[in-house]
């Protein structure tokens, strides 16, 4: 398999594969007025966007104390400067499919498993839910990098079905 770098021009990318929701992608050039939630209320981790007016005021505020169970860990990435991709795998481990992210685009990463590899200088946060686990957060396996591409198999295509990018 070859590394597919899946393009979209498109201020809000959906990243999907058969039917699961692996990210959603906000480019830098998004621009709606007043406020867009992305994310569906049952996700563990909720992302939106605002964008109002000089004087709107946002009511202040608390946030009650309700207890959440977490059972898997989502995780933000705001890209301030740079460029990384974004390569996506199965929970098996299989290389899906690639994205890149610039400068101001963000991230949520949903489900699957996922790697890096930085192609310009980078300066990213990364929000997710705590306490860290340490060890027992997260299987590390080998992935693909520029040194250990994915490699083509004879007669074989470089999209991987089921994959797609919904906007």
């Amino acid at each position: 398999m070859a590394l597919v770098i899946q393009e979209s021009t498109d201020p809000l990318v959906r990243v999907e594969h058969d039917g699961q929701l692996f990210a959603m992608i906000v480019r830098h050039h998004f621009r709606k007025p007043g406020i867009t939630f992305f994310t569906s209320d049952e996700l563990s981790q909720q992302m939106g966007l605002m964008r109002h007016p000089v004087g709107h005021v946002i009511e202040p505020h608390v946030h009650n104390h309700i207890a959440r169970s977490v059972n898997y860990t989502q995780e933000a990435l705001f890209i301030r400067s740079g460029k990384i991709r974004v390569d996506f795998y199965t929970e098996a481990q299989e290389y899906l499919f690639s994205h890149v992210l610039e400068a101001g685009d963000t991230i949520l990463l949903i489900s699957g498993g996922h790697g890096f590899e930085v192609l310009e200088e980078l300066d990213m946060i990364e929000v997710k839910q705590g306490p860290y686990a340490g060890d027992s957060d997260k299987t590390r396996f080998k992935g693909i990098t520029a040194s250990n591409p994915p490699t083509l198999a004879p007669g074989t295509s470089t999209a991987k079905k089921g994959a797609a990018v919904s906007t």
